[in-house]
């Protein structure tokens, strides 16, 4: 059974730079595509990095030159890297990823950005 758990939030000034990370439980399957979503007070939920499985990547233009999503297979462990954080970045953030055709969520991280 895949789990995926995430951490690495929390408050952080405006110019900082966490990881968000989401460690994937389970074994014998193999990782179609992982992205980072993310859902702020009152909006939709938006993709905002994504990466095939054969590594390319595509981010939203919100998010485009400051967040790098990236994978450590050894860890089975996706990552978020933020930097030159926004009030405006302020969200909790989810990893998803594709396996076999079905959708798998983490239980979400809330990253509020202070001025």
């Amino acid at each position: 059974q895949v789990q995926l758990v995430e951490s690495g939030g929390g408050l952080v000034q405006a110019g900082g730079s966490p990881r968000l990370s989401c460690a994937v439980s389970g074994s014998g399957f193999s990782i179609t595509r992982m992205g980072w979503y993310r859902q702020a007070p009152g909006k939709q939920r938006e993709l905002i990095a994504v990466m095939s499985s054969g590594g390319s990547t595509v981010y939203a233009d919100s998010v485009k030159g400051r967040f790098t999503i990236s994978r450590d297979n050894t860890k089975n462990t996706v990552y978020l890297q933020m930097n030159n954080l926004k009030p405006e970045d302020t969200a909790s953030y989810y990893c998803n990823l594709l396996i076999n055709s079905r959708n798998y969520w983490g239980q979400g991280t809330q990253v509020t950005v202070s001025s």
